[in-house]
């Protein structure tokens, strides 16, 4: 079963932060600078997390894991709220792991 992940990242060095940038790209939708919203089976949960803990420096970086919920029609619409700019989910199912 897939379940939405908010994957929020902080890195310190600028060569760090383009990898995990470009191994997140593969794995959810960019909603902000640092931020992916995924869903992710158990497997591809571990999978990411064995891929970023390659890339990152345990000591100075960061990558925190929010579970939102599982998968399931408007969920995620009454799970996040903006103030600003709206936030429209996309279909993430398209997406390629």
């Amino acid at each position: 079963m897939r379940k939405y992940v908010l994957v929020s990242y902080d890195i310190s060095d600028q060569k760090r932060w383009r990898k995990v940038f470009k191994t997140m790209k593969g794995y959810g939708e960019h909603v902000q600078y640092s931020v992916f919203i995924c869903q992710l089976t158990e497997l591809q949960e571990a999978e990411l997390k064995s891929k970023l803990d390659e890339v990152l420096h345990h000591q100075q970086d960061q990558v925190m894991f929010v579970h939102i919920g599982p998968v399931t029609s408007n969920q995620l619409d009454k799970k996040i709220s903006t103030i600003g700019r709206e936030y429209l989910p996309r279909d993430l199912t398209k997406l390629i792991y």
